[in-house]
């Protein structure tokens, strides 16, 4: 084994580890406390900037962008969630350069240089997916469960016996704008993990590109039931899920394949491949053949 391939000389014992993993996690809770204070302090404006889409959606509409609180401390708890989601998206940096300087030193350089490329690129693709869903998802959704909205003629006269037109408008509540909201930006951001999460199985042998292709029909299905359970029972949401997550796996399949091309590319330079004791052996061929 080649020098630079060699783990980092760090060999403490458990309890010095446990130790260092009781100082990363305290450093991160801390950094986390201190995104959160100081999202608390801006609260409102960073709310306002949430219901942005709703507001769009409403004025469309005509209609004035008013939320309420059903109850006393409804505002306070909108101003605790606000700062939660703030502050952990401000620490996250923080607290991945914590977890990665905790477990590089045991790892060998080689797999530094593997797996660093996806420690960066998960953040990346999480704020995509939740941009995505913030800017696109959002409003779409909300322009669908506001087209129910039912409106009286005001002032108009009414028959003996006869009915008044039924007026029903929106007055949302704070609280429940913001859980739905949150939802959608943590479940698309999640989704848009799945090239990072399958890319770095497939570099760690744990999948194959075949292998995804071969069960497509059984993601095409499990991603049907998640689309109907993360999103609201509005079909065109639905739809966008669906597409884009079926785009996402097709996009680690090749990301996948060419993992594997690398690392086929990587052993044959080694002389850990040999191409004509390969093409000796029927099964190999036969493999081949199949692939084929």
């Amino acid at each position: 084994m080649s020098k630079t391939d060699e783990i980092d000389d760090t060999s403490a014992p458990l309890i010095e580890h446990l130790t260092e993993l009781r100082t990363r996690l305290i450093h991160s809770v801390v950094a986390f406390l201190i995104g959160m204070v100081l999202c608390f302090t801006v609260a409102t404006p960073i709310f306002n900037f949430l219901t942005s889409p709703l507001c769009e959606v409403l004025a469309e509409r005509g209609q004035d962008c008013d939320l309420i609180f059903i109850s006393p401390q409804e505002g306070f708890f909108v101003a605790i969630k606000v700062s939660l989601l703030g502050g952990f998206i401000l620490a996250f940096p923080y607290i991945g350069m914590q977890m990665w300087r905790f477990v590089a030193p045991g790892l060998y350089r080689s797999e530094k240089n593997a797996f660093l490329p996806f420690l960066l690129a998960s953040p990346f693709m999480f704020l995509l997916g939740a941009s995505f869903a913030f800017y696109v998802v959002t409003p779409l959704a909300y322009d669908f469960f506001l087209g129910f909205q039912q409106f009286g003629a005001e002032g108009e006269a009414v028959a003996d016996g006869a009915t008044a037109p039924l007026s029903v408008v929106f007055q949302g509540s704070a609280q429940e704008y913001l859980n739905l909201t949150i939802k959608f930006i943590v479940a698309f951001g999640l989704c848009f993990q799945l090239p990072v999460l399958l890319t770095l199985m497939g570099k760690a042998g744990l999948v194959s590109a075949e292998g995804l292709g071969a069960v497509r029909k059984y993601a095409v299905v499990g991603i049907l039931i998640l689309a109907a359970i993360v999103t609201p029972p509005d079909v065109i949401t639905q739809i966008i899920l669906f597409v884009v997550v079926y785009g996402l796996y097709e996009i680690s399949i090749f990301l996948v394949g060419r993992v594997e091309q690398k690392r086929e590319a990587q052993l044959r330079a080694e002389g850990y491949y040999d191409d004509e004791e390969e093409a000796d052996d029927p099964m190999m061929a036969e493999f081949d053949e199949e692939r084929k």
